[in-house]
């Protein structure tokens, strides 16, 4: 990596990045802890309107201690947040960058993974955190279709109704980060989700490096 960032994960799919002297939080949702005690956010963004992205019961008081941080989500986490009362910004692939101080956040992807013709699909965003002489971080909410370019840290969804683990070995296989972080693991159980990193690391790629953070904390990748 060019330099460092420090990563953590409050479980399931939120991930508090700190990188170029910026603190982003990343899809603070219900099968997540610990999110509601941050303070000094500079940014809160949001992948998709499911619960386990965005708890909209918790939300409003996470933007309360953090009057600062600025709230980016998909066009329809948007919409609901700002009937919420908040004031959102829409993020969309194609639209204009987000500047974060020296820390560039680039949408791509526009729908969430298919799950079942019974699952109405509904808007999705991955984000691309970047800053000049950091690694480069992508997240890509719930699908495994977007082309974000060379990243360096590439957070995995682990298990979902959605996807099987095939599919995201070929994802990290196609976009080829240097590491992987697990996230998207809510649902299973400590010997599930150890065979699952077993199959994502050890068929994702030569010299790839899994960053396992549960219950690490903060973690400052080298």
């Amino acid at each position: 990596y060019p330099r460092l960032m420090r990563l953590t994960h409050f479980g399931h799919s939120c991930l508090l990045v700190e990188v170029a002297d910026r603190r982003i939080l990343v899809d603070p949702g219900g099968f997540s802890a610990g999110f509601e005690d941050l303070t000094g956010l500079d940014a809160i963004i949001v992948t998709h309107q499911h619960a386990d992205h965005l708890d909209r019961g918790r939300f409003p008081a996470l933007v309360r201690a953090n009057p600062q941080a600025r709230l980016h989500a998909d066009p329809m986490s948007a919409a609901l947040l700002r009937a919420d009362g908040l004031k959102v910004s829409a993020l969309g692939q194609g639209g204009p960058d987000v500047l974060i101080g020296e820390v560039t956040v680039t949408a791509w992807g526009d729908l969430h993974a298919f799950n079942h013709q019974w699952m109405p699909t509904v808007a999705n965003v991955g984000v691309r955190i970047a800053a000049a002489g950091e690694p480069t971080f992508f997240h890509p909410g719930d699908a495994l279709d977007a082309e974000p370019g060379p990243i360096d840290v590439l957070a995995v969804p682990v298990n979902a109704p959605w996807c099987a683990v095939r599919d995201t070995i070929n994802f990290v296989r196609r976009l080829a980060p240097a590491g992987i972080v697990p996230i998207h693991d809510g649902l299973l159980a400590e010997p599930g989700r150890k065979l699952y990193l077993t199959h994502i690391a050890g068929n994702g790629g030569d010299d790839l490096t899994l960053h396992d953070l549960a219950g690490q904390g903060a973690v400052t990748l080298p």
